[in-house]
């Protein structure tokens, strides 16, 4: 099974692009964020139109996150219990925001996830996020102890840069989210519960990278940051016969500001 991952960065402007790469690739199931669509927004027939089930979740033109799969697309699950919420401006009623989806895929429950970004670190967004990821490593854990043989994929954008080699310049980030004390601990939680990243081993670091910024001429400089993870339980983990980042993704007119991220699964 070929699994992959991408923040697409708005599906409407990219379901040309994406239906590309799926082909072209002969992924069986992918994983998108930031869809940036209502989910009566989603172009649910290009898809379905090439052998693919679709879910999809999405409130606003903000966030949203989609999994497509043509090996199957059974229980569906929007977010994960405790996971919290947000208030988008002040006054309004914190709600839960479209970030998590997981379904089950092949024989494997699929993440899609798009963290939150953190902003910078005196925002209230940063404390959000690390309630988020908490939240998130509480439900990762407990699935590995009802089954410890479950094979699960957290897949997607997790704005973390874990390691100094996965951002191109660490002085640039010293007061910076992405890379802050909190946020690393917090990713590396989860990998202490029981999930590797899966990617690393076969496109190893430093420098490289899922996301060079749109400004300053980042890509061609490679001036990017590692910030898309595909993180595998033990039994996942397993199967995992080669990974790549597509690079070429991010080339372009019309890419996304992200490149792909693929994993091969043995049967």
């Amino acid at each position: 099974m070929r699994l992959a991952t991408w923040n697409v960065n708005s599906i409407r402007t990219r379901v040309d692009r994406v239906a590309a790469f799926l082909e072209r690739h002969d992924v069986d199931v992918l994983a998108l964020q930031e869809t940036k669509c209502r989910d009566d927004q989603f172009p649910h027939d290009r898809f379905t139109d090439l052998g693919y089930q679709v879910a999809h979740v999405g409130h606003s033109q903000w966030n949203g996150v989609a999994i497509v799969s043509r090996v199957g697309l059974d229980d569906v699950r929007t977010g994960f219990p405790g996971m919290p919420s947000w208030a988008a401006k002040e006054g309004q009623e914190p709600t839960a925001e479209a970030r998590a989806l997981g379904a089950v895929c092949g024989g494997v429950r699929v993440w899609s996830l798009y963290v939150p970004n953190g902003r910078t670190l005196a925002d209230p967004h940063l404390q959000y996020k690390l309630e988020w990821l908490s939240a998130l490593r509480e439900n990762a854990a407990g699935w590995l102890a009802e089954d410890p043989a479950a094979q699960v994929a957290l897949v997607g954008d997790w704005n973390i840069a874990p390691e100094d080699g996965d951002v191109w310049d660490m002085a640039v980030f010293a007061h910076s989210t992405h890379v802050s004390p909190p946020e690393r601990a917090a990713f590396r939680a989860i990998v202490d519960a029981g999930y590797a990243d899966v990617v690393r081993p076969h496109a190893p670091g430093p420098g490289v990278f899922t996301y060079w910024d749109y400004t300053q001429l980042r890509f061609p400089r490679r001036e990017g940051m590692r910030i898309d993870f595909v993180l595998g339980s033990p039994a996942l983990e397993a199967r995992v016969e080669h990974a790549f980042i597509d690079r070429e993704e991010r080339k372009g007119k019309g890419a996304s500001d992200h490149a792909p991220v693929v994993v091969d699964l043995t049967p």
